[in-house]
């Protein structure tokens, strides 16, 4: 959720007025809150911009934040740590079929992902 994420940023309305690195805003207005900005903000996540499946799962806002927090993303974690974890038992060998180089990735949509992910594995006997 970190570091591919969905989508590109959660819109609020600004309350009260107030100030963001100089600019005033008025209450009414909204702004954007840049979600994978946040997330690979390197004075949160050092190496931020490498995937790092052992890294400590904190401080992100995959989920949002506070009372906007996803109701789900329990079931999410959950769902992706059983599909992972059975995938990878099954098939350890399971790796990229290119170089994480060549993988390239959706830029004309608010969902973040791989155009593509070929994978391979070695034939088991």
């Amino acid at each position: 959720m970190r570091f591919l994420g969905v989508g590109v940023g959660i819109m609020r309305e600004v309350t009260r007025d107030t100030e963001i690195a100089g600019q005033p805003i008025p209450a009414g207005d909204f702004v954007v809150a840049a979600i994978q900005s946040a997330n690979h903000d390197p004075r949160q996540f050092p190496d931020a911009h490498e995937l790092d499946v052992t890294r400590e799962a904190t401080r992100h806002i995959g989920f949002g934040h506070g009372p906007h927090q996803c109701v789900g993303q329990q079931l999410a974690r959950l769902e992706l740590k059983v599909v992972l974890e059975t995938l990878l038992r099954r098939i350890p060998s399971l790796r990229l079929a290119v170089p994480f180089a060549e993988i390239e990735f959706k830029t004309d949509t608010v969902v973040t992902g791989p155009i593509a992910l070929p994978v391979t594995w070695d034939e088991v006997l």
